[in-house]
């Protein structure tokens, strides 16, 4: 394959199969009705430099927003066809890309096209051992993998990270040699990369994909797309929040080769979280998401939950109800709450991937979403059918895409040949076509409607067929189960019975310890026919079924451990096929990721009533790992008042707590720094505060040559001494260029309570704290940092705050000094999370001579008594942990 050798010129002649259905007018027109096909995605490439500055990727690091525009994303792509000439990486040669959704991989991915080598991309979540097997499988000669990833055992190919190795330098406008390696690639046929798709028990098997297999595709949705160009600027920029990792092709196809036809950018949201993806898709009033069908049902679910947190269930049921044979705009304003909660910019779902299931397809179009679904597979590179976003077919996934032949077997298999049907696959070196006398064949059952829409019924290898000789087919049973209440997920396996099978049903359910899988069955049983009912059925014992990474369940491995259980469980299947007693949400999981963050051994968690023990940083994070672990949102109050595992086990199974409206009872005030605000607080500032803290305290002020060329935004952390005199006098000792743009943490308790004081107050005090959290917010622009509870949400926003070119103040010991001695007090381990996360140099200060002055009642400083000593800036590595950085900015700061 080395030289990017012809791979479809080995495929044998077409020959003809039985057929049972041939979609009319969808024949093989070999681009006829194409304008100008593209020699190779090259030349998508080389349309970034028509973007320039528009935004490519945006993406979070930490606490903070990145941003890659078209015109760097091409740079880079180049630095890094240089880095891999250097390498000796030449065209057909094979290069592992490993890591997550980044601008970085895919400017490595654009690097690798450039050379004219192959990729193989990688999944993050893989395995050492799969990714050493694919390695020696394609014969990788580099692998570029995350800083993240693990390091693989020595004795195989070399390794770049290229997360630390993004910016190397300046790329020549055309590096060595690549040119020529373009030529040998601006063939359609030439292989763009291998995807391997399974092998995680047996022998990587991995499909070839050209440039001509993905261009395919994307020449009859850029015909497509030309027709309605024209409207596109009225809403430009576009943007596209992506769930979808770049492992898979989906998430490739989405990602990587659609939005340069619009300029668009691509957010890489990393949370599974229903609120954290409805905020990010507001917050970049972003037009569509990108995501697979699990993540699709995630997103409905926390939106119903929060409708119940929030008492508008009933409201919602009704307008649900009406909604249903209304207009498309009269839908959009009779939903106009949920609207609001993603941006009245947001108007699309895309998914793909896997099957989406009817009716949550049909709750996100009757709340005036277009819901666009196409259907495809990896051999396929991503498309076979498309939904059309504003004529979409409810439950079907479109039509035929034109530039390939379909057909439907007498069993109802969905046969297709085509440009865009993979090459074939590789295994141990060699490529084995992919059709079979032409066609491939791809193990779906579908059917056509009377307009040409193709419908997906299953996979063909999952039939279940009874004892009667009839086939029941599990997505049939899996929709009916998952209507009902407090059932989560669910898949239909197969129960072998003396050479047959009856539909078995293994549930994930919000409560195991309830009969809620009696009630789920008995109810599903009522919509089903007579031949498809359930008769056994058991609870997953884990949170979780395991998963692929696009969120598929695996059902080989979910079914052989099913077999074990009910093998396992002698007396505890009734006659009627109830599987006993139902374990709880697993404890080990719990445990594990309890001794993970608190640093102990997990027997030490196995007991209920074992106590957390756990500071505020440790509760931080556990309570991120176990909203990633078990896909649910926490309420921050209520987790900082759990005290045992008990009380989390609780949490995790009661949703009218898990799930909330608002992630922090506090407010964070954005308004305070609009420009017209900050504006008015300069020169409320410079006519008022600034003179009174000179005249009060004359500070003198050490160490500001420190700042001189430091570029701003900077992360200030000082001890405190006083509300009242700390924030003036670091405003006055810091440079303009920080002090005009600082943004200042305040004790969160205590702003709750000076803007929403006690009802039982005499009514002018209630007023005047009012009145002061507005003047303080305004005139200070403080934000709440809580001690006890809404830590991330306080950390996000000074993410966001930095990310406007706003520095931070922060006083890490978290109180004010009421000491005797005026020693500090020990800094908090949450500054060391912050620290790390926003990724910027940090300023220590010292405040000496107020504590003085506020142990004898004194508002007038001593000439010289107050002095501001600015430390040298400081940066931490990321791989220094959080505990470290908040030791060692404490010591900084002491020995000022």
């Amino acid at each position: 394959m080395e030289g990017g050798v012809d791979l479809c010129s080995s495929l044998p002649e077409v020959a003809e199969v039985p057929v049972k259905h041939r979609v009319p007018g969808v024949e093989s027109v070999d681009n006829a009705d194409a304008a100008m096909p593209r020699p190779n995605l090259i030349s998508l490439f080389d349309s970034f430099l028509c973007h320039g500055e528009d935004v490519a990727v945006i993406e979070r690091r930490g606490y903070r927003r990145e941003t890659l525009t078209y015109a760097e994303l091409h740079r880079a792509a180049l630095v890094w066809c240089e880095v891999l000439a250097g390498r000796g990486i030449g065209p057909g040669d094979r290069v592992l890309l490993w890591g997550p959704n980044s601008g970085a991989w895919i400017a490595c991915f654009w690097g690798i096209l450039l050379r004219g080598a192959i990729a193989v991309p990688m999944d993050a979540a893989a395995s050492l051992d799969f990714v050493q097997r694919t390695t020696a499988s394609a014969g990788v000669k580099l692998i570029l993998r995350n800083a993240s990833q693990p390091e693989l055992l020595p004795g195989g190919p070399p390794w770049v990270v290229y997360s630390e190795s993004r910016n190397q330098g300046r790329a020549p406008a055309t590096p060595p040699d690549m040119q020529t390696a373009q030529d040998q690639a601006a063939v359609r046929t030439t292989v763009a990369e291998i995807l391997f798709t399974s092998g995680t028990t047996s022998e990587p098997r991995g499909v070839v994909l050209t440039h001509g297999n993905f261009l395919a595709n994307l020449e009859p949705l850029e015909r497509g797309i030309d027709v309605y160009r024209k409207y596109e600027r009225w809403f430009h920029p576009l943007r596209f929040v992506s769930l979808v990792p770049l492992s898979h092709v989906f998430g490739q196809f989405m990602t990587l080769f659609v939005p340069p036809l619009l300029g668009a950018a691509v957010v890489f949201e990393s949370s599974n979280h229903p609120a954290e993806i409805m905020r990010t898709i507001k917050r970049e009033r972003a037009a569509a998401l990108i995501a697979v069908p699990r993540m699709l049902d995630a997103l409905r679910s926390g939106l119903e939950r929060d409708l119940d947190a929030s008492k508008q269930t009933p409201w919602f049921r009704r307008a649900y109800a009406e909604a249903g044979g209304e207009k498309f705009l009269r839908r959009v304003w009779r939903f106009r709450r949920i609207h609001r909660r993603f941006g009245w910019k947001f108007w699309a779902f895309i998914s793909g991937g896997a099957a989406l299931s009817s009716d949550t397809e049909d709750f996100f179009r009757r709340m005036g979403y277009a819901v666009v679904q196409g259907y495809g597979m990896t051999e396929t590179a991503s498309l076979i059918s498309l939904n059309h976003p504003f004529r979409a077919a409810q439950g079907s996934v479109g039509k035929v895409l034109p530039g390939r032949e379909f057909q439907l077997a007498e069993d109802g298999e969905i046969l297709l040949r085509g440009e865009n049907v993979s090459a074939g696959y590789w295994e141990a070196g060699e490529v084995r076509p992919a059709g079979e006398h032409g066609w491939l064949r791809t193990g779906d059952i579908g059917e056509v409607d009377s307009e040409g829409n193709l419908r997906f019924r299953g996979r063909k290898k999952n039939v279940i067929v009874t004892p009667a000789g009839l086939n029941v087919y599990p997505e049939d049973l899996e929709k009916a189960l998952r209507r009902q209440p407090g059932v989560r997920d669910c898949v239909a396996l197969p129960r072998e019975r003396h050479g047959n099978a009856e539909p078995c049903a293994v549930l994930l359910v919000e409560d195991p310890a309830s009969q809620t899988a009696d009630a789920a069955v008995e109810a599903a049983n009522k919509s089903l026919a007579e031949y498809q009912r359930v008769h056994e059925w058991l609870v997953w014992p884990e949170a979780d079924f395991p998963r692929t990474a696009t969120g598929k369940p695996k059902l080989a491995e979910i079914r052989a451990r099913t077999e074990a259980m009910w093998d396992g469980a002698v007396g505890g299947v009734a006659s009627a096929g109830w599987a006993s007693p139902a374990p709880t949400r697993g404890n080990v999981p719990l445990d594990a990721l309890i001794a993970q963050v608190s640093g102990r051994n997990a027997a030490e968690g196995a007991h209920l009533e074992q106590k957390l023990g756990l500071s505020s940083l440790d509760r931080v994070e556990l309570l991120s790992a176990l909203e990633e672990r078990f896909h649910v949102e926490l309420n921050e109050t209520s987790f900082a008042e759990a005290e045992s595992v008990a009380d989390v086990q609780r949490l995790l199974r009661q949703p009218s707590v898990q799930y909330s409206v608002q992630r922090s009872e506090h407010a964070y005030p954005r308004w305070a720094q609009r420009t017209v605000t900050r504006w008015a607080r300069l020169l409320v500032y410079y006519t008022l505060v600034w003179p009174a803290t000179q005249i009060l305290g004359h500070p003198r002020i050490l160490g500001r040559e420190h700042l001189r060329g430091l570029r701003g935004p900077v992360l200030v952390v000082s001890n405190h001494i006083t509300r009242r005199a700390d924030i003036g006098l670091i405003l006055a000792a810091l440079p303009r260029g920080f002090r005009h743009r600082l943004a200042i943490a305040m004790g969160g308790e205590a702003l709750q309570e000076m803007g929403y004081p006690p009802r039982d107050w005499f009514f002018l005090r209630r007023w005047s704290y009012g009145l002061g959290y507005w003047l303080v917010t305004a005139l200070f622009n403080v934000f709440p940092l809580p001690q006890f509870s809404g830590f991330r949400e306080s950390f996000r926003f000074a993410g966001e705050s930095v990310d406007r070119g706003y520095s931070v103040l922060i006083f890490p010991e978290g109180v004010v000094n009421d000491t005797t001695t005026g020693e500090m007090a020990p800094f908090q381990s949450g500054i060391g999370l912050l620290a790390q996360n926003l990724g910027i140099p940090i300023v220590p200060v010292r405040l000496d001579g107020v504590w003085q002055m506020k142990r004898q009642r004194r508002r007038l400083a001593h000439l010289g008594e107050i002095t501001v000593n600015i430390g040298a800036p400081i940066s931490f590595s990321q791989e220094t942990p959080p505990e470290e950085i908040a030791r060692q900015l404490e010591a900084t700061v002491a020995a000022l």
